[in-house]
Parts: structure tokens; sequence; C-alpha cells
């Protein structure tokens, strides 16, 4: 019988708003991977509401992290998303320095922002923690607001047309190494889309835009991409 797939997935936990674990683990598990969390931080609602209540898991991660090195577990790819501290990078870059080989894969949604500003959780010491964390991915999967702030550019900046596009994929790429997927493009009326910068080239894939914001579709998207991945898919077919 064949060993089923295992996705640590290190994110928040939040409980009103379909957002990070809460609809990462049901969908990879839908596409027949398990899904192993790793809990950032506890929310009662994700940021964009008004109000909601914010647990630092900070301080119990290594603890419960340990559990997974004393199993001796093994996982076929390691996806990163809302993180709540700087320590909480460290913690991150350790888990992965002990869980990386030469047959998983790392995928960073870097989770700092998104329309142009930054979350309300996040400060420039977090950004560029989080710079260093993205040195550690193979896959990249960042918003325009993101991808301007991991290039040290304004992030209320964005692609205007697809020849700018391309230049950002290629600006993250030689910046960090990492194979890119840039969401949230939107220079073309009524289309929305992504960019995607693999192995074997750069492409771009426009859709026509649904008319409201969803928080969470982020979430969606990564784990959509990384099931999909695991399954045998190509990025830029895992993408589309």
């Amino acid at each position: 019988m064949e060993k089923q797939k295992k996705i640590a997935l290190i994110n928040d936990l939040t409980g009103f708003g379909r957002c990070s674990t809460a609809v990462m683990a049901p969908i990879v598990s839908a596409m027949k991977i398990q899904a192993v969390a790793v809990p950032t931080a506890i929310l009662s609602a994700h940021t964009q509401f008004p109000t909601y209540y914010f647990d630092d898991y900070t301080d119990r991660m290594k603890e419960y992290i340990q559990t997974y090195k004393d199993l001796k577990l093994d996982f076929d790819a390691i996806s990163t998303g809302f993180l709540g501290s700087e320590q909480q990078v460290d913690i991150v870059l350790d888990f992965i320095r002990h869980f990386k080989t030469d047959r998983n894969f790392v995928i960073v949604d870097p989770v700092m922002g998104d329309y142009g500003k930054l979350y309300r959780t996040y400060t420039k010491e977090m950004c560029d923690k989080m710079k260093e964390l993205v040195h550690y991915a193979d896959i990249i999967t960042p918003n325009t607001t993101e991808a301007a702030i991991l290039l040290d550019r304004d992030p209320a900046s964005a692609p205007q047309n697809e020849t700018e596009a391309q230049e950002w994929l290629h600006a993250l790429h030689s910046r960090y190494g990492a194979q890119v997927v840039l969401t949230g493009l939107d220079y073309e009326p009524g289309k929305v889309g992504s960019g995607c910068l693999s192995a074997d080239g750069g492409t771009i894939s426009l859709h026509e835009r649904i008319a409201q914001y969803y928080p969470g579709t982020g979430d969606l998207f990564a784990a959509v991409v990384l099931g999909a991945l695991l399954n045998g898919r190509a990025l830029a077919d895992a993408c589309a």
C-alpha cells in the first residue's frame, strides 16, 4: 500500500472567517494528502474584521514541533503562511533545516499585506524577517503587495501590463532563487490572475474577475497548488 503523503501546514488557525489552516487542511485532505498542522497563532476572527482575539503561539511552538521531531516524521512538503512574530521566523527556519530533504520542497506564502497595505500585525522588522525566510523557499506565492515589499518597492505599486509582470517574476526569482507564483495581477479590466515563473519558464494566466473580495483566497490558492504539485502536476499546471 502506498504511503499517504504529508504536508506540514505552518499557519494560523482562525475561528470565524474562511482562511488559513481552516481552508487549507480540507482542500489538501480532499486531494488525498494528510494535512499536519503547525499553528503559529490562534485568532477568533481574521484581521480584516474590526475586532478579533489574537493569541501569539510563539512560546508553545518549539515544544509542539519537538513532538514531530521525536516521532521522526517526514514531510513531502512544508508550507508556511501567516507568522505572528519575528521569533516565529527563527522557529520556522529551524523546522525547515530539520525536516527539509532532497525529496521534499518548501513553499512560502509571505503573508504580509494586500491591496497596497501591510496587515495591522506586521512591522518593518517582521517584513525583514520574512525576506530571510523566503531565501529558504523552493516556491514562493506572494500577491503584488507582498512582492513589492520583497523587492523593496512601494507596497502600493503593481505590474501594469504583462511585460511588467514578467519583470517582477524575474526580479523575485533573481533575488530569492525560488520558483515564483505572483498572484493578484490586475492590469486588464474585468480580469484578474497570476504569473508563474517555473523551471519551464514564465507564464501569465488571467481570468474573469469575480466582483467580490474574499479573505482567504490566497490560502485556498496555495493549498490547491500544493496538492496539485504533490499529485504530480507541474507548477504552471498546478496554478492553472
